[in-house]
């Protein structure tokens, strides 16, 4: 069983200054936090959180790869992901999330990152995603291919256009000039 304790930072613990985190996150790491877009990769993470007086400024850097389903065949791919992101984090009354800012409760003053990280890594996933030219399922591209044809094929005979809007396009042209 994967933990997740070590993303669990005592935010009163920290000294003054700059604390360097490091986390390699694998598969693992994506089922314990019940990853729903991502269930697989390999990930470094860089934190850096600075301590000024009574607020904490988290600097993520995110640097691997994770698979994700192409948009065109829906194999698994490899998607190269990296990003750079923060979050203010101060302690008060009792937690709260707003925009960038965490607040953690004075009783219990622990930040858990864990979830945090995954949403930058979901965040830094391009939207589209798709296997480089020729790396796609041939066989799954050959299925597009045919109901692509017979769809296509299926519009060729021209319907007869409606006599109505043959007198409407000339009363249009009548107006104009």
């Amino acid at each position: 069983m994967y933990s997740l304790e070590p993303f669990k930072i005592d935010l009163a613990g920290l000294k003054e200054g700059d604390t360097a985190f490091a986390y390699d996150l694998d598969d693992a790491y994506f089922a314990a936090v019940e990853a729903p877009e991502v269930s697989r990769g390999r990930v470094h993470v860089s934190l850096t959180a600075n301590r000024s007086g009574g607020v904490f400024r988290l600097g993520f850097h995110i640097e691997g790869t994770v698979h994700v389903p192409c948009d065109i065949c829906l194999d698994d791919m490899e998607q190269e992901i990296s990003a750079d992101n923060s979050l203010t984090a101060r302690i008060g009354e009792e937690y709260s999330e707003d925009d960038d800012l965490v607040t953690v409760g004075k009783d219990d003053p622990v930040l858990d990152v864990s979830w945090f990280i995954y949403e930058f890594i979901a965040l830094g996933i391009p939207i589209k995603h798709v296997h480089a030219p020729g790396k796609c399922n041939p066989a799954m591209i050959k299925l597009l291919e045919e109901h692509s044809a017979a769809r296509s094929g299926e519009g060729d005979d021209e319907e007869p256009v409606d006599s109505r809007w043959n007198e409407l396009e000339k009363l249009k042209t009548t107006l104009k000039d």
